[in-house]
């Protein structure tokens, strides 16, 4: 059988689901028609429902021809750069995989997504290519309002106004107060590391999961761990007024602040956030989370007995003397305990999951690209079955389920 052409659209930046809702890789004409309208009545002057409905436009005209076509639209990432790059590829891997497509009909809304090209032409051969623009749009109005546009978007609003506000005002700061400018330029380095490597990212995933809200229980815990947190800023400067005296130089003053106040007391804090939450999942019903919190807070102790430990080591200012095979031990011990630990929570979560009804959930990526409709759990074996939209059938690891509530988040 002759393969067919593909009619590729690339919403490089997610409008589709930062928008509409709409999961990554959208197959077929019918499902694109749906896309294509829940974006436009979401945001009307998009242009990526534009370039969608141009793509459905080729594919019928393909059709009438009859030629055997196939069309699907990809979705990236809100943050562009390699990390959308790195989305797109993978979607388009697995409709290649699935439609055994060799070449393809490009359909772009503009330049950020053409620089996906490179990429496309790695996998697949390009026949032709089409740029969508509104036709009432000039050259110079139409980049007029694009950056307009763009500048009401929070993302990169942030970006080209609030970061160099940011600086100046940090500039501005440091030069009335005798600083100079080597602090500012730590903190922009060390903003521009966290940005670039995507640390950001994760941390604020992370830091979304611990949200407050006065009509959850955790807010409790929130308010006794923000206290402690606040005493422990004010033992940390105690600490260091002693090491001082003492007087403690370089690596000794920040093992003694380590030991003699972080150490004892912002652990428990972060542990009883981790309570508060795990009250809030079992209180919701969604007690494979709590599997999660627990995994964190075995992460805490170890790392808390660890550094501790090692900060007795550098100071060895009083007895127990703490020598080097006993530091060695306690992290040869750490790593056992962390591994006992994993094994004992992925026995539990597996428990958690046996009680649940995954099949017919949907399962979506971390990013919100659709991967497909649970069909099987085979627990035993530690795996759920899932069916793709071309119906073809998949294998996913229960270690790579991260949340399971109307929708299942998968690692991919």
């Amino acid at each position: 059988m002759e393969s067919p052409i593909l009619v590729l659209c690339i919403d490089r930046d997610n409008d589709l689901y930062e928008k509409a809702k709409v999961h990554g890789p959208v197959i077929g004409r019918d499902e694109n028609v749906k896309a294509a309208t829940k974006l436009a009545i979401a945001d009307p002057e998009d242009s990526d429902s534009n370039a969608i409905f141009s793509s459905i436009k080729i594919f019928d005209e393909l059709k009438k021809e009859e030629e055997n076509a196939v069309i699907a639209t990809l979705t990236g990432h809100k943050s562009l750069g390699h990390v959308a790059d790195r989305e797109v590829a993978k979607q388009l891997d697995k409709v290649l995989e699935e439609t055994h497509a060799e070449s393809c009909i490009f359909v772009s809304d503009g330049a950020a997504d053409e620089e996906i090209i490179p990429i496309i032409k790695s996998r697949i051969k390009i026949d032709s290519s089409k740029v969508v623009v509104i036709k009432q749009a000039k050259e110079l109005e139409k980049t007029y309002f694009v950056i307009l546009e763009k500048l009401r978007d929070p993302y990169y609003a942030r970006i080209i106004i609030g970061v160099p506000a940011i600086i100046i005002f940090m500039l501005s700061l440091a030069s009335q107060f005798g600083y100079g400018w080597q602090p500012i330029g730590i903190i922009v380095g060390l903003y521009l590391l966290l940005k670039g490597f995507g640390i950001d990212e994760s941390l604020g995933q992370m830091a979304s999961e611990f949200n407050f809200s006065i009509d959850k229980t955790s807010w409790i815990a929130f308010i006794a761990a923000a206290a402690l947190l606040a005493v422990s800023g004010v033992a940390m400067y105690q600490s260091y007024l002693a090491a001082v005296s003492i007087p403690l130089y370089g690596e000794k003053i920040v093992a003694y602040v380590l030991s003699k106040s972080v150490l004892l007391i912002v652990p428990w804090a972060l542990l009883l956030i981790l309570v508060g939450k795990a009250l809030d999942a079992r209180a919701e019903k969604r007690k494979f989370v709590i599997t999660r919190y627990g995994l964190y807070g075995s992460a805490i102790m170890l790392t808390t007995m660890m550094l501790k430990i090692g900060s007795d080591w550098v100071l060895n200012l009083e007895p127990p003397y703490v020598s080097f095979p006993d530091f060695l031990l306690t992290i040869l011990a750490s790593i056992t305990a962390g591994y006992v630990s994993i094994q004992l929570i992925r026995w539990i979560r597996e428990e958690a999951l046996s009680d649940m009804k995954l099949e017919g959930k949907e399962a979506i990526g971390e990013s919100g690209t659709y991967v497909g409709k649970i069909v099987g759990v085979n627990i035993k074996d530690g795996f759920v079955i899932v069916q793709t939209p071309f119906e073809r059938r998949m294998n996913i690891v229960l270690d790579d389920i991260t949340t399971v509530a109307e929708k299942v988040v998968v690692r991919q």
